[in-house]
C-alpha cells in the first residue's frame, strides 16, 4: 500500500536521537544539511534516473553517464556550487570521467606542479576547458610503480620531452576516462636525461584535439572493454594509451619535486620525494571514506529487508519471524553495521576495502535470493565497488609494505623509541609478557582491556616475524618466504589502529540522547567479533586461555540483543534517499513485495507474450519440426 511505513514499528524501537545520530554520521549539522540539500537535488531530478542503466547496451550507456556529467555540470555552474558539488558528484552515483579529473588529474598538478605550472594548468581544468585523467598503470605493471615502462627522454636540442611507449606492455592501461573523453593526462613514466635513468615522475601530455576532439599524432588512444556487472563500472571509459615518440615542451614535466633545467641538469627542491605519490595517497583517502559509504549501502539494505521478510516460526497461525530476529542473521549483520560505523570514523584502505567487499557480498546472501536481483542494489554496488581493493594500491602489496615498516621498527626498538601508529611497540617488554586478565564476559566491556588484547596480538606477531626474518642470510628471501605471516601481522597492525580509533572516537563529546551510548556499544561489537573471527592469534601468541575467548563470544551474544531494536534506526541515520540506495529490498518504507513484482513488468521481456525468437528456434522444438527449421 502506497503511503504506508511498513518499518514504523521498528522505528519506534529505536534507543537514541536519530537525528543527533545523523549528526555524528555525517561529521557535522553543515555537512548533514549540505548533504541533504545535494540527495534531494539528485533524487528528484528526472535527468538523474539510473534504475534503467543495467539494461543499457555500453554505448548507450556511456552517453547516458557523458549526459549526466554535464547536467551536473551545468547544475554546479548555474548554482554556482563550491562545497557542495563533491555531494552532488556522490548522489549522482554514477562513475564517470569526472570522477579522475576532480578526483586525481586536479590534485596531481595541485601537489606536484610548480606555482608556475598550476597558475597555468589549474584554472582551465578547474573550468572544465580541458579534462584530465590519471595515467600511470600500464599493461605490464601497476602496483610496482618503479617498474614502469613508458619512457620521457630529454632532448636539449629543442627543450622537449619524447614520451615514448617501447613495449606493449608499457601501454597505459586502466586510467578511467582516458578511453574516450580525456583531453589531457598526468602521465607517469621513467625520466631519462643524458642516457641515465632518474626515477618516475609526472607528465602533463595533451592526448585529443580540443576543436575535434581526435587523437594527436604518435597518440594511440581507446576503451579497454567491458567489465565485471550490467551498468556497474562499464559507465566509465578505462583506457589504453600508446605514444610513439610524442613531443612535449620541458615546462611540461610535473617539477615541484625534481626540475630539469634547459641544459639538462637535475635539480631537487627541498620538497620530499614522497609527494610524487600524494595524490595516490589522497585517492586512498578518498577510498576508505567511499568503503564506508558502499559498506553503509549494503547494510542498510540488508537491515530493513531482514526486518521486512519472515520466515518459519508461526505460531498458531501467527506471523512468521522476521529474519532479523535470528542469531545466525544477526552474527552475520550486525559486525557489519559496527564495521561501517568503524569505517566512517578511521580507516586504511588495505583493510577497509577488502572487508567492505566482503561485507557486500554477505549482504547480498544475507538477502537471500532476491538480492540476487539487479533491483535489489547489491550486484550493482559490489560491481562498482570491488575494484577498489586493487586500484591505487593492490591491498596484499599494501599490506606488506605495512609489514616491512613493522619489523623495522621492531628491528629498532633497541635505539629508537617508535611513534605514531607503532607507538605501542615501545611498550613491547609488558605486552609480551602480561596475559589477559579478563575473567567474566562483561570484563569485556572494558576499551582498557580490548585495546591491550590488540596490541598485544599485533607486537607479538610482528615481533615473531622479526625473529624469523632474523633467521635468513638473505633479508630479502626471508620476507617473500614469511610473506602469508608478514600480511597476517599486519592486518593485525591494523585492525589494532580501527580499533584504537573508533575508542578515540567515543572518548570525545558526543551530544545526542543515546548516542555515545549506542555507538559504545557499536564498538564493543566490532573489537569483539574481530576477537572472536581471528581468535587464533589471540591464542596462538598465549595472551588469551581459551576460557577468556568463549567469554568474549558469550558477551557478543548479548551485544547482538542490544544492537536489535536499534538495528533500523541506525541504518536510517546513514540517511541515504531511496534514490541514493537504488534498491527495492532496501526501500525507507519497508513496501518491497509489491514494488518487486513492479518492477519485474518493466523489463523489456516482458514487452510482450511471446518472445522475440520463439517462433524461430523453440516452437521447432515444440512441434517436432527442428530438422526442417531455418536455424
Amino acid at each position: 500500500m502506497e503511503g504506508v511505513d511498513y518499518l514504523s514499528d521498528e522505528r519506534q524501537k529505536a534507543q537514541f536521537d536519530v537525528e543527533a545520530m545523523k549528526v555524528a554520521w555525517a561529521g557535522s549539522l553543515q555537512a548533514l544539511q549540505l548533504s541533504n540539500r545535494m540527495a534531494n537535488l539528485v533524487a528528484n531530478d528526472p535527468a538523474f534516473e539510473k534504475f534503467t542503466r543495467p539494461m543499457m547496451g555500453r554505448k548507450e550507456l556511456l552517453k547516458n553517464t557523458l549526459r549526466k556529467a554535464a547536467h551536473g555540470w551545468k547544475l554546479i555552474v548555474d548554482l554556482r556550487l563550491t562545497e557542495e558539488a563533491k555531494w552532488l558528484r556522490l548522489y549522482i552515483d554514477e562513475p564517470a570521467y569526472t570522477d579522475l579529473h576532480w578526483g586525481m588529474f586536479i590534485p596531481a598538478i595541485e601537489g606536484q606542479g610548480t606555482e608556475e605550472q598550476k597558475k597555468k594548468w589549474l584554472p582551465l581544468a578547474q573550468k572544465m576547458q580541458i579534462i584530465g585523467c590519471y595515467a600511470q598503470t600500464e599493461l605490464g605493471h601497476g602496483s610496482n610503480v618503479q617498474g614502469l615502462e613508458t619512457t620521457a627522454t630529454f632532448d636539449p636540442q629543442t627543450d622537449e620531452f619524447v614520451i615514448h611507449s617501447p613495449t606493449l606492455t608499457s601501454s597505459k592501461w586502466w586510467p578511467g576516462g582516458l578511453g574516450k573523453v580525456s583531453t589531457h593526462a598526468v602521465v607517469y613514466a621513467r625520466l631519462i636525461v643524458g642516457g641515465e635513468f632518474h626515477g618516475v615522475h609526472g607528465f602533463i601530455v595533451q592526448l585529443r584535439s580540443l576543436d575535434d576532439h581526435s587523437p594527436l599524432a604518435g597518440i594511440t588512444v581507446g576503451d579497454i572493454g567491458l567489465k565485471f556487472g550490467n551498468g556497474a563500472y562499464n559507465t566509465m571509459d578505462n583506457g589504453v594509451l600508446r605514444f610513439d615518440h610524442v613531443r612535449i615542451p620541458r615546462n611540461q614535466m610535473l617539477m615541484r619535486v625534481t626540475q630539469v633545467t634547459k641544459e639538462g641538469k637535475i635539480m631537487q627542491s627541498n620538497v620530499p620525494r614522497q609527494l610524487i605519490y600524494g595524490t595516490m595517497v589522497y585517492v586512498r583517502q578518498t577510498i576508505v571514506a567511499d568503503a564506508s559509504k558502499a559498506l553503509s549501502r549494503a547494510v542498510c539494505i540488508a537491515t530493513r529487508y531482514s526486518a521486512v521478510r519472515r520466515q518459519f516460526g508461526s505460531r498458531d497461525g501467527g506471523p512468521e519471524t522476521q529474519v532479523i530476529d535470528y542469531k545466525t542473521q544477526q552474527s552475520r549483520l550486525f559486525p557489519l553495521l559496527a564495521s561501517a560505523y568503524a569505517f566512517r570514523f578511521v580507516g586504511l584502505k588495505s583493510i577497509t576495502t577488502t572487508a567492505t567487499a566482503d561485507g557486500i557480498e554477505e549482504c547480498r546472501k544475507l538477502c537471500g535470493g532476491h538480492g540476487y536481483l539487479v533491483s535489489s542494489g547489491l550486484p550493482e554496488l559490489f560491481a562498482v565497488y570491488i575494484p577498489a581493493c586493487t586500484y591505487e594500491g593492490d591491498n596484499v602489496v599494501l599490506l606488506l609494505q605495512v609489514a616491512r615498516f613493522l619489523v623495522k621498527t621492531v628491528s629498532e626498538l633497541g635505539y629508537k623509541k617508535p611513534v605514531g601508529t607503532t607507538a605501542y611497540m615501545g611498550r613491547v617488554a609488558s605486552l609480551m609478557q602480561n596475559n589477559c586478565a579478563v575473567q567474566t564476559a562483561e570484563g569485556w566491556l572494558n576499551p582498557g582491556a580490548i585495546v591491550e588484547a590488540f596490541e598485544a596480538r599485533a607486537a607479538r606477531m610482528a615481533v615473531r616475524c622479526g625473529r624469523q626474518l632474523a633467521e635468513f642470510e638473505n633479508p630479502e628471501e626471508g620476507f617473500a618466504e614469511l610473506s602469508a605471516d608478514l600480511v597476517e601481522a599486519a592486518v593485525a597492525h591494523c585492525q589494532l589502529i580501527v580499533v584504537s580509533k573508533f575508542i578515540e572516537k567515543l572518548q570525545q563529546d558526543i551530544p545526542g540522547k543515546g548516542v555515545k551510548q549506542t555507538l559504545e556499544m557499536l564498538c564493543y561489537v566490532y573489537a569483539l567479533f574481530l576477537l572472536h573471527k581471528h581468535q587464533g592469534d589471540f591464542l596462538a601468541t598465549g595472551y588469551l586461555t581459551p576460557k577468556q575467548a568463549s567469554l568474549a563470544n558469550d558477551q557478543l551474544r548479548t551485544l547482538y540483543s542490544k544492537v536489535r531494536p536499534n538495528a533500523i534506526a541506525l541504518v536510517d541515520s546513514f540517511n541515504y534517499t531511496d534514490h541514493y540506495l537504488g534498491s527495492i529490498l532496501g526501500r525507507y518504507d519497508g513496501n518491497v513485495y509489491p514494488k518487486l513484482y513492479e518492477a519485474a513488468w518493466k523489463d523489456p521481456l516482458n514487452d510482450s507474450d511471446v518472445v522475440d525468437g520463439f517462433h524461430e528456434y523453440v516452437q521447432p522444438i515444440l512441434k517436432q519440426k527442428l530438422r526442417t527449421a531455418k536455424l
